[in-house]
C-alpha cells in the first residue's frame, strides 16, 4: 500500500517560514514524481511544484517559484516544501502526491496517490 504522510503544517505569522515534509513508504519509488499541491477553501487544488525520486530535478509552477522550495532526502524516503516569506494568501491545506512514470506533470488526476494534508495558515 502506498502510503504518505504530510506534516509540519500549523499558524505562522505573515513573512514567516515554515518546511513541510512528507514521508512515503508502501513501494520503490526510484521511478517516481513527487508533487506538492494546495487547495484554499472554495478554490480548486493548485499544482505547486514536483521532484523526480532518481535525480532530485525539480520543476515549479510560475506562482511557487521565487518562494517555495523542493527537496528530498532519499535515506528518509521524504520529501519537502520549504516555504518562505509566507503571505495570508498561502493559507490553505498542503497534499503532497505521487504518480509513477518518467515525466513531469500538473495535472491533478495524474497523480493516483495522496497525503492527508497538512493545514496552513498565514495570519496577517
Amino acid at each position: 500500500q502506498v502510503q504518505l504522510v504530510e506534516s509540519g503544517g500549523g499558524l505562522v505569522q505573515a513573512g514567516g517560514s515554515l518546511r513541510l515534509s512528507c514521508a512515503a513508504s508502501g513501494r520503490t519509488f526510484s521511478r517516481s514524481a513527487m508533487g506538492w499541491f494546495r487547495q484554499a477553501p472554495g478554490k480548486e487544488r493548485e499544482f505547486l511544484g514536483a521532484i523526480s525520486w532518481s535525480d532530485g530535478s525539480t520543476y515549479y509552477a510560475d506562482s511557487a517559484k521565487v518562494r517555495f522550495t523542493i527537496s528530498r532526502d532519499n535515506a528518509k524516503v521524504t520529501v519537502y516544501l520549504q516555504m518562505n516569506s509566507l503571505k495570508p494568501e498561502d493559507t490553505a491545506v498542503y497534499y503532497c502526491a505521487v504518480r509513477f512514470g518518467t515525466y513531469y506533470t500538473s495535472r491533478v488526476n495524474d497523480y493516483p496517490y495522496w497525503g492527508q494534508g497538512t493545514q496552513v495558515t498565514v495570519s496577517s
